[in-house]
């Protein structure tokens, strides 16, 4: 599957928006991908998911022991992409302000962890989940997104393999271009929600 029709699912979906977008990194961009009306059809999950497990064993970083995401926005595309690598999944989430294995989830020294996240911008939710992994002694070998929307530059610590890459402009909200800040900003994503 070729970064053309990522888009194209997306655009199907009617889950690539254009305006002026509050991203969970706190950037401003044009352009915001709402996974969540393409995680609402099963068919195209399966999809998209299907092809980033057939590129992730391609990519040969493996062989892997379990599948961790962060919670919230990893958890579908996570389980979907475990379902297909036939490996366990769970997921880390917030407590106290810092990601965690709950739920008893358990990971040991043994563990060779592929990460799955939806979307990448920053790699910020990575990091936190990568190092939240690594408390629990497992190793993180490599992770893979649906979306890596920094195209290409960012930096997750470990080998990122994406579905799709694309430059999509994020801005700092003290250097926005005039044509965003003439329209008022929304803030669609999750981070920061109670």
């Amino acid at each position: 599957m070729t970064t053309e029709d990522v888009l194209a699912e997306f655009k199907e979906a009617g889950a690539l928006l254009e305006g002026h977008f509050i991203l969970s990194s706190g950037l401003r961009s044009p352009v915001f991908l709402q996974k969540a009306l393409v995680f609402r059809d099963a068919a195209r999950t399966e999809r998209l998911c299907k092809a980033l497990a057939d590129a992730l064993k391609a990519a040969g970083h493996g062989p892997f022991t379990a599948i961790v995401s962060p919670a919230m926005g990893g958890i579908i595309p996570g389980y979907e992409t475990s379902r297909h690598m036939e490996l366990p999944f769970m997921f880390v989430e917030r407590e106290n302000g810092e990601f965690a294995l709950r739920r008893g989830f358990e990971l040991t020294a043994a563990d060779r962890v592929l990460v799955i996240e939806d979307i990448v911008t920053t790699g910020l939710s990575s990091r936190e989940c990568i190092t939240a992994i690594e408390k629990s002694g497992a190793k993180v070998v490599a992770e893979g997104c649906l979306v890596d929307r920094s195209g290409g530059k960012a930096d997750v610590g470990v080998p990122l393999v994406a579905l799709a890459t694309v430059n999509f402009p994020a801005y700092p909200a003290d250097a926005l271009p005039e044509e965003l800040e003439r329209i008022p900003a929304i803030k669609p994503g999750s981070r920061g929600l109670a």
